[in-house]
Protein backbone atom coordinates (compact mmCIF):
# COMPACT_ATOMS: atom_id res chain seq x y z
CA UNK A 1 0.00 0.00 0.00
CA UNK A 2 1.57 3.64 -0.60
CA UNK A 3 2.50 6.35 1.64
CA UNK A 4 -0.95 8.38 0.30
CA UNK A 5 -3.39 5.28 1.14
CA UNK A 6 -1.94 3.98 4.67
CA UNK A 7 -0.83 7.64 5.89
CA UNK A 8 -1.22 10.98 6.78
CA UNK A 9 0.82 14.07 5.29
CA UNK A 10 1.36 16.82 7.67
CA UNK A 11 2.09 20.39 6.35
CA UNK A 12 3.26 22.62 8.96
CA UNK A 13 4.54 26.40 8.06
CA UNK A 14 7.12 27.74 10.76
CA UNK A 15 7.03 32.08 10.98
CA UNK A 16 10.94 31.73 10.16
CA UNK A 17 13.03 34.15 7.86
CA UNK A 18 13.10 31.29 5.60
CA UNK A 19 9.43 30.59 5.64
CA UNK A 20 10.53 27.13 6.29
CA UNK A 21 7.94 24.12 5.28
CA UNK A 22 7.76 20.71 7.06
CA UNK A 23 5.82 17.93 5.49
CA UNK A 24 5.48 15.11 7.06
CA UNK A 25 3.91 11.59 7.03
CA UNK A 26 3.42 8.83 8.85
CA UNK A 27 2.56 4.81 8.17
CA UNK A 28 0.41 3.13 9.61
CA UNK A 29 -1.95 5.39 11.29
CA UNK A 30 -4.16 2.16 12.88
CA UNK A 31 -2.49 -0.93 14.23
CA UNK A 32 -5.08 -3.51 15.04
CA UNK A 33 -3.16 -6.74 16.94
CA UNK A 34 -4.73 -9.68 18.16
CA UNK A 35 -3.33 -11.08 21.41
CA UNK A 36 -3.27 -13.58 24.08
CA UNK A 37 -2.19 -12.96 27.63
CA UNK A 38 1.20 -13.52 28.07
CA UNK A 39 1.81 -12.78 24.27
CA UNK A 40 4.65 -10.39 22.84
CA UNK A 41 4.18 -8.13 19.85
CA UNK A 42 6.65 -6.04 17.72
CA UNK A 43 5.81 -3.58 15.36
CA UNK A 44 7.39 -0.47 13.49
CA UNK A 45 5.87 2.71 12.35
CA UNK A 46 7.30 4.76 9.32
CA UNK A 47 7.74 8.88 9.54
CA UNK A 48 8.44 10.39 6.08
CA UNK A 49 10.18 13.23 5.49
CA UNK A 50 8.74 14.60 2.17
CA UNK A 51 9.41 18.36 2.71
CA UNK A 52 12.19 20.02 2.62
CA UNK A 53 13.86 21.04 6.03
CA UNK A 54 15.31 18.42 8.37
CA UNK A 55 13.01 17.69 11.08
CA UNK A 56 13.04 16.39 14.52
CA UNK A 57 10.38 13.88 15.82
CA UNK A 58 9.12 13.04 18.85
CA UNK A 59 7.20 10.17 19.78
CA UNK A 60 5.56 9.15 23.12
CA UNK A 61 3.14 6.77 24.35
CA UNK A 62 -0.70 7.93 24.53
CA UNK A 63 -4.13 7.02 26.17
CA UNK A 64 -6.69 8.39 23.94
CA UNK A 65 -10.34 7.98 23.31
CA UNK A 66 -13.03 8.41 21.21
CA UNK A 67 -16.05 11.27 20.91
CA UNK A 68 -19.17 10.67 20.41
CA UNK A 69 -18.99 11.18 16.29
CA UNK A 70 -15.74 9.30 16.32
CA UNK A 71 -13.14 11.74 16.38
CA UNK A 72 -9.66 11.14 18.19
CA UNK A 73 -9.09 12.78 21.93
CA UNK A 74 -6.17 13.16 23.28
CA UNK A 75 -6.51 15.83 25.79
CA UNK A 76 -8.07 15.07 29.17
CA UNK A 77 -8.41 11.28 28.81
CA UNK A 78 -7.81 9.45 31.74
CA UNK A 79 -4.66 7.77 31.76
CA UNK A 80 -4.27 4.19 32.68
CA UNK A 81 -8.27 3.61 31.94
CA UNK A 82 -9.52 -0.09 32.41
CA UNK A 83 -9.35 -0.57 28.49
CA UNK A 84 -5.84 1.38 28.17
CA UNK A 85 -2.99 -0.50 26.94
CA UNK A 86 -0.28 2.16 27.47
CA UNK A 87 1.36 0.66 30.04
CA UNK A 88 1.95 -2.58 28.13
CA UNK A 89 3.74 -0.85 25.20
CA UNK A 90 8.20 0.42 24.95
CA UNK A 91 8.90 2.94 22.00
CA UNK A 92 12.61 2.68 20.48
CA UNK A 93 14.08 5.38 20.10
CA UNK A 94 11.34 7.88 21.47
CA UNK A 95 13.16 11.24 19.31
CA UNK A 96 14.79 11.06 15.61
CA UNK A 97 15.98 13.57 13.07
CA UNK A 98 14.84 13.08 9.60
CA UNK A 99 16.67 15.02 6.84
CA UNK A 100 14.77 15.89 3.70
CA UNK A 101 13.60 12.99 1.30
CA UNK A 102 14.25 10.38 3.86
CA UNK A 103 12.45 8.20 6.26
CA UNK A 104 12.55 6.83 10.41
CA UNK A 105 11.67 3.88 12.00
CA UNK A 106 9.51 4.23 15.41
CA UNK A 107 9.06 0.81 16.75
CA UNK A 108 7.78 -0.95 19.72
CA UNK A 109 7.49 -3.64 21.89
CA UNK A 110 4.19 -4.68 23.45
CA UNK A 111 4.12 -7.31 26.38
CA UNK A 112 0.11 -8.32 27.68
CA UNK A 113 0.04 -9.55 31.25
CA UNK A 114 -0.29 -12.92 31.70
CA UNK A 115 -3.32 -12.62 33.48
CA UNK A 116 -5.22 -10.27 31.44
CA UNK A 117 -9.38 -10.12 30.92
CA UNK A 118 -10.35 -10.58 27.35
CA UNK A 119 -11.49 -7.61 25.82
CA UNK A 120 -10.69 -4.42 23.65
CA UNK A 121 -7.64 -2.65 24.85
CA UNK A 122 -6.24 0.42 22.74
CA UNK A 123 -2.90 2.97 23.14
CA UNK A 124 -1.19 5.25 20.95
CA UNK A 125 1.70 6.54 19.90
CA UNK A 126 1.78 10.52 19.16
CA UNK A 127 4.30 12.16 16.99
CA UNK A 128 5.67 15.88 17.39
CA UNK A 129 7.20 17.60 14.44
CA UNK A 130 9.39 20.00 14.73
CA UNK A 131 12.27 21.87 12.71
CA UNK A 132 15.74 20.32 13.22
CA UNK A 133 17.80 23.61 14.10
CA UNK A 134 21.15 24.29 16.43
CA UNK A 135 20.24 28.10 16.73
CA UNK A 136 19.08 28.26 19.95
CA UNK A 137 17.25 31.48 20.02
CA UNK A 138 14.88 29.43 17.58
CA UNK A 139 14.12 27.27 20.08
CA UNK A 140 11.47 29.04 21.85
CA UNK A 141 9.69 30.00 18.48
CA UNK A 142 10.16 26.18 17.30
CA UNK A 143 7.90 24.04 20.13
CA UNK A 144 5.72 26.95 20.25
CA UNK A 145 4.48 26.02 16.30
CA UNK A 146 5.24 22.10 16.69
CA UNK A 147 2.12 19.93 15.32
CA UNK A 148 1.58 16.19 15.64
CA UNK A 149 -0.34 13.40 15.02
CA UNK A 150 -0.90 10.06 16.27
CA UNK A 151 -1.21 5.90 15.46
CA UNK A 152 -4.00 4.51 16.89
CA UNK A 153 -3.46 0.89 18.11
CA UNK A 154 -5.61 -1.47 19.11
CA UNK A 155 -5.34 -4.62 21.16
CA UNK A 156 -7.98 -7.42 20.96
CA UNK A 157 -7.23 -9.58 23.74
CA UNK A 158 -9.48 -12.99 23.24
CA UNK A 159 -12.54 -12.92 21.67
CA UNK A 160 -15.64 -11.81 24.17
CA UNK A 161 -19.13 -11.87 23.09
CA UNK A 162 -20.45 -8.64 21.19
CA UNK A 163 -23.47 -7.22 22.35
CA UNK A 164 -24.31 -4.08 20.49
CA UNK A 165 -27.65 -2.23 19.84
CA UNK A 166 -29.01 0.32 17.59
CA UNK A 167 -30.33 2.59 20.35
CA UNK A 168 -31.53 5.33 17.71
CA UNK A 169 -32.07 6.35 14.05
CA UNK A 170 -32.46 10.26 12.89
CA UNK A 171 -31.69 12.49 9.93
CA UNK A 172 -29.39 15.49 10.48
CA UNK A 173 -28.06 18.11 7.88
CA UNK A 174 -24.52 19.25 8.60
CA UNK A 175 -22.41 21.51 6.60
CA UNK A 176 -21.31 17.91 3.96
CA UNK A 177 -25.17 17.53 3.07
CA UNK A 178 -27.91 15.59 4.68
CA UNK A 179 -27.42 12.34 6.52
CA UNK A 180 -28.98 9.81 8.58
CA UNK A 181 -27.32 9.04 12.08
CA UNK A 182 -27.54 5.76 13.37
CA UNK A 183 -26.76 5.39 17.57
CA UNK A 184 -24.81 2.35 18.51
CA UNK A 185 -24.28 1.39 21.84
CA UNK A 186 -21.61 -1.27 22.40
CA UNK A 187 -22.62 -2.63 25.72
CA UNK A 188 -19.69 -5.62 25.56
CA UNK A 189 -15.92 -5.69 26.16
CA UNK A 190 -14.89 -5.76 22.86
CA UNK A 191 -13.77 -3.56 20.00
CA UNK A 192 -15.84 -3.62 16.72
CA UNK A 193 -16.01 -2.12 13.92
CA UNK A 194 -19.39 -1.48 11.45
CA UNK A 195 -20.18 -3.00 8.35
CA UNK A 196 -23.48 -2.60 6.09
CA UNK A 197 -25.27 -0.69 4.03
CA UNK A 198 -28.44 1.70 3.62
CA UNK A 199 -31.16 1.54 1.29
CA UNK A 200 -33.43 4.03 0.67
CA UNK A 201 -36.58 3.58 -1.02
CA UNK A 202 -39.53 5.54 -2.79
CA UNK A 203 -43.04 5.39 -2.21
CA UNK A 204 -43.79 2.65 -4.52
CA UNK A 205 -40.76 0.10 -2.22
CA UNK A 206 -38.21 0.32 -4.91
CA UNK A 207 -34.99 0.47 -4.53
CA UNK A 208 -33.17 4.18 -5.42
CA UNK A 209 -30.43 3.89 -4.10
CA UNK A 210 -27.55 2.08 -1.32
CA UNK A 211 -24.97 3.55 0.18
CA UNK A 212 -22.53 1.35 2.16
CA UNK A 213 -21.88 1.85 5.79
CA UNK A 214 -18.39 3.72 6.92
CA UNK A 215 -16.12 1.57 8.25
CA UNK A 216 -15.91 2.74 11.91
CA UNK A 217 -14.50 1.57 15.30
CA UNK A 218 -17.10 1.15 18.38
CA UNK A 219 -15.42 0.97 21.60
CA UNK A 220 -15.85 -0.76 24.99
CA UNK A 221 -18.88 0.45 26.37
CA UNK A 222 -19.48 3.40 24.21
CA UNK A 223 -22.10 4.92 22.71
CA UNK A 224 -20.88 6.99 18.90
CA UNK A 225 -22.74 8.11 16.34
CA UNK A 226 -22.28 6.66 12.88
CA UNK A 227 -23.21 9.18 10.24
CA UNK A 228 -24.60 7.81 6.85
CA UNK A 229 -24.66 9.99 3.69
CA UNK A 230 -27.91 10.59 1.84
CA UNK A 231 -27.03 10.02 -1.94
CA UNK A 232 -27.34 8.47 -4.82
CA UNK A 233 -24.46 7.66 -6.53
CA UNK A 234 -22.89 10.14 -5.24
CA UNK A 235 -25.27 12.51 -6.29
CA UNK A 236 -27.86 14.14 -4.18
CA UNK A 237 -31.36 12.69 -4.15
CA UNK A 238 -34.48 13.86 -5.95
CA UNK A 239 -36.63 15.92 -3.75
CA UNK A 240 -39.27 13.87 -1.46
CA UNK A 241 -40.09 11.47 0.97
CA UNK A 242 -38.05 8.05 1.17
CA UNK A 243 -38.21 4.68 3.22
CA UNK A 244 -34.91 4.28 4.77
CA UNK A 245 -33.55 0.78 5.69
CA UNK A 246 -30.18 0.40 7.92
CA UNK A 247 -28.39 -2.69 8.38
CA UNK A 248 -25.55 -2.94 10.41
CA UNK A 249 -22.96 -6.05 11.02
CA UNK A 250 -20.43 -5.93 13.79
CA UNK A 251 -19.75 -9.75 13.97
CA UNK A 252 -22.89 -10.70 15.75
CA UNK A 253 -25.15 -13.95 14.66
CA UNK A 254 -27.96 -11.79 13.05
CA UNK A 255 -27.58 -7.90 11.56
CA UNK A 256 -29.01 -4.84 13.50
CA UNK A 257 -32.03 -3.53 11.43
CA UNK A 258 -33.15 -0.37 11.26
CA UNK A 259 -35.56 1.83 9.61
CA UNK A 260 -36.93 5.67 9.45
CA UNK A 261 -37.92 7.75 6.93
CA UNK A 262 -36.15 10.91 5.25
CA UNK A 263 -37.45 14.03 3.41
CA UNK A 264 -35.04 15.28 0.51
CA UNK A 265 -36.26 19.33 0.73
CA UNK A 266 -36.81 21.20 -2.96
Amino acid sequence: MSRALSGLMLLVLFPTGARAQISVEAAPLRIELQASAGSVATQAVTVWNSGKETVRVRARITDWDLARDGSPQFEGVPESGPYSASGWIRLAPPELVIDPGKDGIVRFNLTVPQEVESAGYRTGILFEFLPFSSTPGTKGREVQFRSRIASLIYVNVGTPPITVELTDLVTRTTREGLHVIAVLKNTSKRTVRTKGAMTLLDRGGAAVSQVPLPDVPLLPEREREVAIPVTAAGKPLPDGEYRVEVRIDVGMAALIVGETTVKVPK
